[in-house]
């Protein structure tokens, strides 16, 4: 089995029996290229050869992922890439040993996310000027996207036929096609029935569009229009600093938290497979209390 048979086999298993997307795909396949690439390079091995690697071969390849100075990060999800593929592999009976097992990931620290407050978000909502279409469109995708901490792709790839105002629900189509239910709230609920009524008909026109939010030549939006569209508007709103493109999403997440919100409810909402992913909010709500505590207290 030639190793490019061996990887387009594993990208298919992961297409038909986990539903990964295009991108997901796309980055397995980087990886294990990258990797096949350094065998060939460093170690003279033809495509046959991955299935004579050995654990030492691939601590190697680390140790040079490390002395080239590759992040942590970069370095766990190449050892997360050649660990499923060799597991894969070993399923199939292409191998007998996994030379992956014991091979350790870099531990990576999550970094906790800057969250705008709820004051600032106030003001980010209030930003697009809603006496125009455009406008009218900006602020149902805050007012939605701050409602349900839905993730940019999301946004955009949300089909209109998903959203039941009357029921106050969105269905989320996330990750990996995982579906979630996700409560709308009356401010966002009201502001997409606006944008429904005054503003879509006008951008869209006479023409069919899946999507619920369109561009200004009534086409789905794109991910960067989106992001553009927010950096604009935290500059209209007076926020400093980048505003990541998850900014809304981490701000629902820890303003659910600082309220009250136990942490599985708040998982259920984000599509989280993982509690654990769930759980840095918990440490931001810690950090912000901690500012609080020694800003305002008299011995803070």
């Amino acid at each position: 089995m030639h190793f490019e048979q061996a990887l387009e086999a594993f990208l298919e298993h992961l297409l038909l029996s986990e539903g990964l997307s295009a991108n997901t795909q796309s980055a397995y396949r980087t990886d294990l290229v990258q990797f096949m690439r350094w065998l060939d390079a460093e170690q003279g091995m033809t495509s046959l050869a991955w299935l004579q690697v050995s654990r030492d071969d691939l601590q190697t390849f680390l140790r040079f992922l490390q002395d080239d100075k590759r992040k942590d990060r970069s370095i766990a999800r190449l050892v997360s890439s050649l660990k499923r593929f060799y597991g894969f592999a070993l399923d199939q009976a292409w191998l007998s040993i996994n030379p992956c097992d014991l091979l350790k990931t870099p531990k990576i620290v999550a970094a906790i996310p800057s969250v705008i407050s709820e004051s600032q978000v106030t003001d980010l909502l209030n930003a697009p000027d809603v006496n125009t279409d455009l406008g009218l469109r900006d602020r149902a995708i805050l007012e939605l996207m701050y409602a349900s901490g839905l993730r940019v792709s999301e946004v955009v790839e949300l089909p209109l036929a998903q959203l039941n105002l009357s029921a106050g629900l969105v269905l989320v189509t996330g990750k990996g096609n995982k579906e979630r239910l996700v409560p709308l709230g009356e401010y966002a609920s009201e502001w997409l029935q606006t944008y429904l009524r005054n503003a879509r008909p006008n951008l869209v026109g006479e023409r069919w569009v899946e999507t619920l939010f369109v561009s200004r030549i009534g086409r789905p939006m794109t991910r960067q229009t989106l992001w553009h569209r927010i950096h604009n508007l935290a500059q209209i709103a007076g926020i400093t600093g980048k505003l990541s493109p998850h900014g809304l999403r981490h701000a629902f997440a820890t303003h659910l938290i600082n309220h009250g919100a136990d942490l599985r409810t708040v998982q259920l909402l984000l599509g989280h497979s993982d509690l654990a992913t769930t759980q840095i909010y918990t440490h931001v709500a810690k950090e912000r209390l901690k500012s609080l505590h020694q800003q305002h207290h008299p011995r803070g």
